[in-house]
């Protein structure tokens, strides 16, 4: 079985709201979905203010969003201290996520797979950009979902 290192961070007043184990599992099912070998995923689940700082510094737009994707495979390659392949960090907006749910009256707990799995995705090449990459991400994303036994909105 291949080893999937994901590291997760929870800000404290989101703490009672998602568990980490859980985050690995839906992170773990889209890593294996896509056959990625072993590799280190970091989740980060944090606010409005502070996603919206992160866009702004790094995407250049100064609103929250829901979801980041900070990849790490993108770009210069560097040297790396170990055998580890560091694909990148996922930062998702709690607040945004509960607001999303409630808009699509599902669960948050369904909104915040789904963030994860597009983060995944996202980290592993994918867009939404054009309609063809678009429709290409929706079906990977609701077959991994349906896999975590869940479903996209």
């Amino acid at each position: 079985m291949t080893t999937h290192d994901i590291l997760v961070s929870i800000d404290q007043r989101f703490r009672d709201k998602v568990a980490p184990d859980w985050l690995i599992g839906v992170a773990r099912v889209a890593l294996e979905t896509e056959s990625v070998g072993g590799c280190q995923l970091g989740i980060v689940i944090t606010d409005d203010s502070q996603i919206q700082a992160l866009n702004r510094d790094f995407a250049g737009d100064d609103h929250a969003t829901d979801v980041l994707a900070f990849s790490l495979t993108e770009g210069e390659e560097f040297a790396r201290p170990d055998e580890i392949e560091r694909i990148g960090e996922i930062v998702i907006s709690m607040e945004t996520a509960v607001r999303q749910a409630e808009d699509a009256q599902t669960g948050t707990d369904q909104e915040i797979a789904h963030l994860v799995v597009h983060g995944v995705l996202h980290l592993l090449g994918y867009d939404h950009v054009e309609a063809d990459e678009e429709t290409t991400m929706r079906g990977r994303e609701q077959k991994i979902l349906e896999l975590v036994g869940l479903s996209a909105h």
